[in-house]
């Protein structure tokens, strides 16, 4: 009796649904992972590492497959796979090599595109069969296309094929970067008060026992000189006040959130080096001093971000400070401008530069200030101004290196600072090994950069409380 045939296996769908779910997630993740700002670096880690055991399924599941379908398989899992090697630097703060990667990893998502493409046009031409010589085509597909004139036709469709990929390529790279999602920037919920914070002077009585003998005693030996009491003056700082603004429970601000913290967000622009001492640790380790010193939640990472994502986030929700430094020039579009310039008066934030290594970078930033309020002057920040007072009065403007003038400048709108300038790279000192400067310098410096925060984020509260329907 003839064995009968084997009906072929029916696959199931579940795989299918479950990884059309992921792609989904993963895609969300990828496009706009400022959104999800709130799961934390570690989450976000987890996201894309979940990538790994997804592509590795279908690879082994395919490992028998005809050679286009595992080639399929290895080509879309380059792209979680790519940007899981982008994101694994960051952990570690290493924004340059992320970077280069990202760079890299476009580059090489544009030929393994193009290969594909190349392979889909030569397939297509020879299966597609020959037209009518008399009938015009449009049809890319065909060598005889009216376009790709008598000579040299596949040679043309080649050029024509490699042009409109390209185009394709930009189109969809320009879209991708340029999407902003809907971000949410919340301050913690909390209360305290707007004071300094005070140096308290301790003193502690250090008694040295000594033996005492009769200096006409038959025993010779070199006395011990009388006991001295030493006074040990001991200063440390202490929150002698919860420092913030309102009634609320615990250091914060009293418009902000129960899951809210305070982060640090620096813009990246053209033209200049913005990404100056951030693989170094700058921006984390002020942003850990602020909280630490403030009693304030704060981020566990920096955010760098894109001058356009600033209109992603709604009037209320937008981040009450952001930072921007380099050495060279700032070079930006008139649509930066006009997002910036929404940003500092409509949805009440503010903008602070440091100077990170040269005299020219100063008129750099006037020139683009001037772009971005034509009717606001630069003035004088003064020692006695509250930005320099609260929550540390410091004595003096710290400068880590000189790049020309010895002041702050700032931009007043309304009563309140929309913009500070510092001319002496305070970046450096936050950084790891705060660059070799003294400990009183380097010291100003985190002074100096948890008043810019706080003061940010109560003058954003002020606004808040003040706007409340």
């Amino acid at each position: 009796m003839p064995t009968p045939p084997k009906l072929p296996v029916r696959q199931s769908p579940r795989p299918i649904l479950l990884t059309g779910i992921y792609a989904v997630f993963w895609c969300l993740l990828w496009i706009d992972a400022h959104a999800w700002f709130w799961l934390g670096k570690w989450t976000l880690t987890i996201g894309f590492l979940s990538a790994l055991p997804v592509c590795c399924y279908w690879i082994r599941r395919h490992r028998r497959s005809s050679l286009v379908v595992r080639r399929a398989i290895f080509s879309i899992s380059y792209l979680p796979l790519w940007q899981l090697l982008a994101h694994l630097p960051l952990l570690n703060h290493s924004y340059s090599l992320a970077a280069g990667i990202i760079q890299f990893g476009t580059a090489g998502a544009f030929f393994l595109g193009l290969g594909w493409s190349v392979w889909w046009i030569d397939r297509e031409t020879k299966r597609l069969p020959e037209p009518n010589a008399r009938k015009r085509t449009w049809d890319p597909r065909q060598l005889v296309a009216w376009y790709f004139g008598n000579k040299n036709n596949k040679l043309r469709q080649s050029i024509f094929t490699l042009l409109t990929y390209t185009c394709l390529f930009g189109v969809m790279a320009l879209i991708l970067t340029r999407l902003s999602g809907c971000s949410l920037y919340e301050s913690p919920l909390g209360g305290g008060e707007e004071t300094q914070l005070k140096q308290v002077v301790k003193i502690q009585k250090v008694i040295h026992k000594k033996y005492v003998i009769n200096p006409y005693s038959s025993v010779l030996f070199n006395p011990p000189p009388i006991d001295d009491v030493k006074l040990q003056v001991l200063e440390v700082t202490e929150h002698l006040y919860k420092i913030g603004q309102g009634k609320g429970d615990g250091a914060g601000f009293s418009a902000g959130s129960t899951g809210g913290k305070v982060r640090f967000i620096r813009l990246k622009y053209d033209g200049g080096d913005w990404e100056q001492d951030m693989d170094r640790g700058s921006d984390l380790n002020l942003l850990t001093e602020y909280g630490v010193r403030t009693g304030h939640p704060v981020s566990d990472r920096p955010e760098p971000m894109e001058i356009g994502r600033l209109k992603s986030f709604p009037a209320r929700k937008s981040p009450p400070m952001v930072y921007m430094t380099g050495q060279q020039n700032i070079n930006l579009s008139a649509k930066e401008l006009k997002i910036m310039r929404s940003y500092l008066l409509e949805h009440h934030g503010m903008l602070f530069g440091d100077n990170g290594g040269s005299s020219g970078w100063e008129g750099q930033f006037v020139s683009m200030m001037q772009k971005v309020l034509p009717r606001i002057e630069p003035i004088s920040v003064y020692l006695d101004h509250a930005i320099h007072r609260i929550p540390y009065p410091l004595p003096r403007l710290p400068i880590v290196a000189p790049h020309g003038r010895s002041n702050a400048l700032g931009w007043v709108v309304d009563g309140r600072l929309v913009a500070y300038y510092h001319p002496g790279d305070i970046g450096d000192a936050w950084a790891d090994g705060h660059s070799g400067v003294p400990r009183e310098v380097w010291e100003s410096s985190y002074q100096l950069g948890v008043n810019i925060i706080y003061y940010a984020h109560a003058e954003y509260n002020k606004w808040l409380e003040a706007t409340k329907k």
